[in-house]
């Protein structure tokens, strides 16, 4: 069966760009980063229960593979086909190498970097906004699915919303603009029990600064693992080297 039709299988479209829910006109880092989304919720690692996750990775990253190369997508984007006999969308091909040679672990010392970068920039506060309309305002959702989010930051985070409303960028919903003090307070406990939860896992396993990173981000979200996965599926993408993995000789189209 070929990719296209284990695309319409697994994933209920053949449209390569529907599968990783981008558009057409996606950038290369756009592609990159929502393949590393898709990717990281069924990969067998992380997705134990799913009988068919392993096929899965495997057709994703030969998805990835042709719409990484300019002349296969261009192929793709043109004809609607993909050329199957490509030696780099081989059967005996170790996906998972791919996957870890495109997306090398980070360090903590990358994520105290983009923390320090990324707090107070366009780019967090456009993050904000399309979380803002995501969630049509809920404020438990968007400080789950914020970046670099901690209760400390919730402030600083409601400002900047209530500037885009001001501005007139975004729609003024409801559950922002009445939110209640009981749901904020609510907010706040269950941010303080997972901190504490974390405080203490860290002690009963005897980590340290210099443990790994998902290590550390998995004390700091053990509640939020769906947010845990787009922080550092974010974060990955922005540390991984630019460079393409390499593609095997080019079959006729």
């Amino acid at each position: 069966m070929g990719l296209l039709e284990r695309c319409r299988e697994l994933f209920g479209t053949t449209d390569l760009y529907g599968v990783l829910g981008i558009s057409k006109q996606a950038n290369d880092s756009e592609i990159r980063r929502s393949y590393y989304k898709v990717s990281l919720q069924v990969h067998p690692d992380r997705a134990p229960d799913d009988a068919q996750a392993t096929e899965k990775f495997q057709v994703l990253g030969r998805l990835y593979a042709i719409l990484n190369d300019n002349e296969q997508r261009a192929v793709y984007d043109e004809q609607g086909i993909v050329d199957e006999e490509n030696d780099s969308l081989g059967p005996n091909r170790n996906w998972e190498d791919y996957w870890r040679l495109l997306f090398p672990k980070i360090t903590v010392q990358d994520i105290s970097d983009f923390e320090k970068n990324y707090k107070g920039s366009e780019e967090e506060r456009q993050d904000l906004i399309k979380k803002y309309r995501q969630h049509e305002g809920d404020m438990d959702a968007i400080t789950a699915a914020a970046l670099c989010c901690t209760q400390e930051d919730e402030p600083r985070i409601g400002s900047v919303i209530q500037a885009a409303i001001d501005k007139g960028e975004v729609p003024a919903y409801s559950a922002f603009t009445q939110e209640s003090e009981q749901k904020r307070k609510a907010r706040k406990k269950r941010a303080e029990k997972e901190e504490r939860e974390a405080e203490d896992l860290q002690r009963d396993m005897g980590l340290d600064a210099d443990d790994s990173l998902a290590m550390m981000l998995k004390q700091r979200q053990k509640s939020r693992e769906q947010g845990f996965d787009s922080f550092l599926a974010d974060l990955e993408t922005k540390y991984s080297k630019p460079g393409k993995a390499k593609g095997g000789k080019k079959g006729k189209k």
